[in-house]
């Protein structure tokens, strides 16, 4: 029998928090994923919107989707990946101190995040937010060293079975 095709995904990422999930102490409730090579010896980072690092691919979890669907609608949007979920890396909770939260307005609620580990299966030459993203493929040192400032994403990759060399 033959497959449906799948639909293509829009090259429009979302914006704005009106479809936004929020959790029971206010939280905003973030999906993001731990993008895996398929030896395990490497993981893909996107630069921060801002461009002043490297960070995992997240972003909210919206009114309409399932939070492993958020996670790679995610990872389309910002990383142009199309990914397979292979295992829940379960709840991280915000590890930024208010300072940190507040530079992004003055009433930015603290987040509760849920990771997948996920393997690439494509990687996609244009994406939603390629004009203000790169990518990069590295391994482990060196993702721990890019990530040190962001608590919660180390968790992540903690919690991910990528090889460590």
């Amino acid at each position: 029998m033959a497959q449906e095709p799948k639909p293509e995904r829009s090259m429009e990422a979302r914006v704005g928090r009106d479809k936004q999930r929020y959790g029971s102490k206010g939280e905003r409730l973030v999906a993001g994923v731990v993008p895996l090579s398929t030896d395990r010896t490497q993981v893909l980072l996107i630069q921060s919107s801002a461009r002043k690092g490297w960070v995992l691919p997240k972003g909210g979890w919206e009114d309409d989707e399932s939070q492993p669907e958020a996670a790679c609608r995610e990872a389309w949007e910002e990383a142009g990946i199309e990914c397979k979920i292979e295992k829940d890396l379960g709840e991280i909770e915000e590890q930024r101190t208010e300072a940190q939260i507040k530079k992004y307005g003055a009433t930015a609620p603290r987040a509760l995040y849920r990771f997948y580990e996920v393997s690439v299966k494509e990687e996609k030459a244009s994406w939603p937010e390629a004009y203000k993203r790169d990518r990069l493929w590295m391994g482990y040192s060196k993702a721990k060293e890019c990530l040190k400032d962001r608590p919660e994403l180390s968790e992540a990759l903690e919690r991910c079975s990528m090889k460590r060399k």
